[in-house]
C-alpha cells in the first residue's frame, strides 16, 4: 500500500508545472460557476447553488427533451409540428413562426437556439407534451432524473409570468455538460450564428462565440429580474470548460433605448464571459494522470487462486485544478482489503482519493483487471495452515 501511494505520488509530480500561477477569478455577476466539461468537477464558484429566474437560458431544458426524443428515435428532424394560437401570440423574443404553418424540428431547434423564440418554444412544447402544461410536467420530471436539484419549471421558454422559474448557474452547467456528451449530433446548432425564418435574419445572441476561439455554445438569458445570464462552452488545447454566469447588471443601460439596451446589453454580456473564460482556461490546468485501463497498482486477495488482483482504471483519469494546487497533490489508492475471492473482472475494488490544495476531493473508482477464483478447499486449507504459522511467528 505504501509503495503504491508513493508511485502514484511521483507519477502527479513529474507533471508539475514549473512556473505557477495564482487563482484569482472574479466577476460582477451575482452567481457565477466554471465546470471541467470532461470530469463535471466544479472548478470555482460563486453562490453557484441559489435557485435564481434563468430566463431564457431555461430553454436548454427545452431542447434536451427534444434532443432525447430525436435520439430516441421517436422524432426526425424532418418531422413537423403545427403553429398554434398560442404559440403564435407568445411575446418577448420571437422566431416568428406563422400561425398554422408546420415547422420542421430542424428549424424550430435553430428558433429556439439562435433567436430564443418564446413562439418557438411553444411550438414544441405543444407538439410533445400536448399542451404546455403537460410538457412543462414533463420538463420537472427530466430535470429530477438529469440530478438539476435547484430547478423548477413553470414554462418552456423562461418568460417572467408565470413566476416561478427557477434554476441555480449549478444546474445550467450540468445540464449544458449532460448537452455538450450526450448529444454530440446535435450539438452543432448551437454554433450557428445566425438564423433566416419568414424573411427575418436574427444573429445568434450567443456573442461570446465570434469573440472568444474554441467557443461553441450554448445560451443567453435576460429578464429584468434575473439579469442578464449566459452559458458559455469553450474548447481549447482539447481541454473544454463550463462556464455560466447570471445575475449581471448594467445600471448605465437604463436611459437607454430598448434597441439600445438590447444590443449594449449582448455585447456586454459577451465581453464578461468571454474574459472570464480566458481567465480560467489561465488559472486551471488539466492533468493526465493514468490511461484508460492502465494498471496502477494491485490489492491483496483473501482465500483466491492469486494472492494480488491487478487494479485498473475503466476510462481516462485526468484532474484539472489550479496549477499552485497540482504542485501538492496526491493520489492514493484505497480499498478494504485483503479482497475476498471470488473476484469478476470489472468488479470495483476501491478508489483513487485524489487531494489537493484548494481543490474538492476527489473519489475515482477502479476495478478489478482480472477475474480471480476461489482457491478451492485444498487451497483454503493452505492458506489457513500459512496464516496459522505466520500468525505464530509474529509472537516469537
Amino acid at each position: 500500500m505504501q509503495r503504491l501511494r508513493n508511485l502514484v505520488l511521483l507519477v502527479s509530480l513529474a507533471l508539475a508545472v514549473a512556473t505557477p500561477v495564482s487563482a484569482d477569478v472574479a466577476t460582477s455577476a451575482e452567481h457565477a460557476v466554471i465546470m471541467d466539461g470532461e470530469t463535471g468537477q466544479v472548478l470555482w464558484a460563486k453562490d453557484a447553488d441559489t435557485a435564481t429566474p434563468p430566463a431564457s437560458m431555461s430553454k436548454l431544458m427545452t431542447l434536451e427533451l427534444l434532443f432525447k426524443e430525436l435520439k430516441d428515435g421517436r422524432l426526425k428532424l424532418t418531422d413537423t409540428l403545427p403553429v398554434s394560437q398560442r404559440a403564435w401570440s407568445t411575446q418577448g423574443s420571437k422566431m416568428f413562426v406563422e400561425l398554422g404553418a408546420q415547422i420542421s424540428v430542424e428549424n424550430l431547434i435553430r428558433g429556439i437556439i439562435i433567436t430564443s423564440g418564446n413562439d418557438a418554444c411553444i411550438v414544441v412544447a405543444e407538439g410533445l407534451g400536448g399542451t404546455v402544461e403537460g410538457f412543462v410536467d414533463m420538463m420537472n420530471k427530466r430535470a429530477k432524473q438529469l440530478g438539476l436539484t435547484q430547478s423548477q419549471f413553470v414554462n418552456p421558454n423562461g418568460l417572467p409570468d408565470p413566476p416561478g422559474q427557477m434554476m441555480s448557474v449549478h444546474d445550467l452547467a450540468r445540464l449544458a455538460r449532460h448537452l455538450v456528451y450526450d448529444y454530440p449530433q446535435y450539438y452543432h446548432f448551437f454554433s450557428e450564428q445566425s438564423f433566416t425564418w419568414h424573411g427575418i435574419q436574427q444573429q445568434n445572441r450567443d456573442a461570446v462565440i465570434g469573440l472568444l476561439p474554441g467557443t461553441d455554445g450554448l445560451k443567453t438569458g435576460h429578464t429584468d429580474a434575473a439579469g442578464y445570464g449566459i452559458v458559455v462552452s469553450t474548447v481549447r488545447n482539447g481541454q473544454r470548460l463550463i462556464l455560466v454566469l447570471n445575475g449581471l447588471r448594467y445600471p448605465q443601460l437604463d436611459k437607454m433605448t430598448p434597441s439600445a439596451q438590447d444590443w449594449h446589453g449582448v455585447r456586454l454580456r459577451a465581453e464578461e464571459a468571454a474574459r472570464v473564460m480566458s481567465l480560467a482556461f489561465h488559472e486551471f490546468r488539466q492533468y493526465p494522470l493514468f490511461k484508460g485501463g492502465q494498471t496502477i497498482g494491485t490489492a491483496e486477495v483473501w482465500q483466491g487462486a492469486h494472492d494480488t488482483v491487478p487494479i485498473v482504471t475503466a476510462a481516462p483519469v485526468n484532474v484539472t485544478m489550479m496549477v499552485d494546487s497540482h504542485a501538492d497533490m496526491k493520489v492514493v489508492f484505497t480499498y478494504e482489503g485483503p479482497v475476498q475471492a471470488p473476484i469478476a473482472k470489472g468488479q470495483q475494488i476501491g478508489t483513487l482519493d485524489i487531494t489537493a490544495p484548494n481543490f474538492p476531493d476527489l473519489k475515482v473508482p477502479v476495478y478489478a483487471g482480472e477475474s480471480v477464483d476461489s482457491a478451492g478447499v485444498a487451497g483454503k486449507m493452505f492458506l489457513a495452515i500459512r496464516a496459522l504459522i505466520e500468525g505464530h511467528s509474529k509472537t516469537q
